[in-house]
């Protein structure tokens, strides 16, 4: 159980992400100094949203060049820290080199950054987002999770480098994580094991979310002949950067923590959209056939495998979120209002336009 002091800085890896972002703000709007580690403090445009929210806040940010792979490139920005953030890794399902774009920044980079921590005197807790993907796979995994949902006791078992090598990389980084956290008593480690994460970002035209992707199919009209009854956890980004500022400062809060508010699926998903945006965009309003999607779906995306579409197109998901709620207060959002406010991000930002 360890106490933070909020007069200390407080680190955060990849601080410009869609996640971070939303965290970042909490803590600056506390009055916290940030230490934002980024890839590359000239690229002003990728955290100018940050500066602005940093200007009207009590607290206050300083950027620090630090590189997952690079050992001991975050030594300056942990210094003085007592909590650590670890939000930076890759998210993409469309890769050619698992192993170099996904495995090694996730499972490298969790290593550098608590090997840092092991070296870095002040340090008291790290807090690094996992995702339910260290959990399971495919929606069928949740079917067969003892009562049908997936709970925190629970690791992913059936992803491999080839087969969902995502889920693989957060597995494997998250292992590392605890094992280099079992080796030393002076700090702890909490995970946050979100869901699909939706709701607005603070920078449209830098995130590269795969969230965002999906919900722009779904408004562009890529979707529009129908979309894959796939069963997803969904829950809001806000409530996922609340999630991670709450694991730093209660002192209480240990392990891992599955961070979903909604079992749901991506036609569910679109249906929320359909009140307020229905008559000006495409949107799906029906799910396509299983057999249609195994038959095309390999075409068109490598990821769609027919192993992966058999297991997770019109197979539910379930897990169970009684942990965050009770030890954390997490209190989720609507599925409603976190689609459609993500959509109106997209509109603002010009990403999407009406038809």
């Amino acid at each position: 159980m360890r106490t933070i002091d909020k007069t200390k800085p407080v680190m955060v890896t990849g601080a410009n992400g869609y996640v971070a972002s939303w965290l970042v703000k909490q803590l600056l709007e506390d009055g916290i100094t940030v230490h934002a580690a980024v890839r590359n403090p000239a690229k002003k445009e990728k955290y100018a949203h940050l500066d602005v929210i940093a200007e009207k806040s009590s607290g206050s940010i300083k950027y620090f060049a630090a590189d997952l792979l690079k050992e001991g490139s975050y030594a300056e920005a942990m210094e003085g820290c007592e909590l650590v953030y670890h939000t930076a890794s890759p998210f993409t399902l469309n890769v050619k080199d698992p192993q170099k774009q996904l495995i090694d920044p996730a499972v490298k980079g969790t290593a550098n950054i608590l090997n840092q921590a092991n070296k870095t005197e002040s340090i008291k807790r790290v807090v690094v987002t996992s995702s339910c993907a260290a959990i399971y796979t495919d929606a069928l995994d949740t079917v067969n999770a003892p009562g049908g949902r997936i709970n925190e006791s629970i690791w992913n078992e059936t992803s491999s480098l080839e087969y969902q090598p995502y889920s693989y990389s957060k597995t494997l980084a998250e292992k590392k994580a605890w094992e280099i956290c079992g080796a030393q008593d002076r700090w702890d480690l909490v995970t946050i094991n979100p869901s699909f994460v939706m709701g607005p970002a603070l920078n449209p035209e830098n995130t590269t979310s795969e969230s965002m992707s999906v919900l722009k199919q779904m408004g562009d009209g890529s979707m529009k002949m129908g979309v894959p009854k796939m069963g997803v956890g969904v829950v809001d980004v806000r409530d996922v950067a609340t999630a991670h500022y709450k694991a730093g400062f209660i002192p209480e809060a240990n392990g891992r923590y599955i961070t979903s508010a909604h079992s749901t699926d991506f036609l569910e998903m679109a249906m929320t959209l359909q009140p307020k945006f229905g008559d000006k965009f495409p949107l799906p309003t029906k799910a396509l056939p299983k057999w249609l999607i195994m038959l095309v779906g390999p075409l068109l995306n490598p990821a769609f495998s027919r192993k992966m579409l058999r297991n997770n197109v019109n197979i539910p998901w379930d897990a169970d979120n009684s942990k965050i709620k009770s030890q954390l207060g997490i209190q989720f959002r609507p599925m409603q209002e976190t689609m459609e406010e993500s959509f109106e991000t997209l509109i603002s930002s010009g990403i999407l336009k009406s038809k």
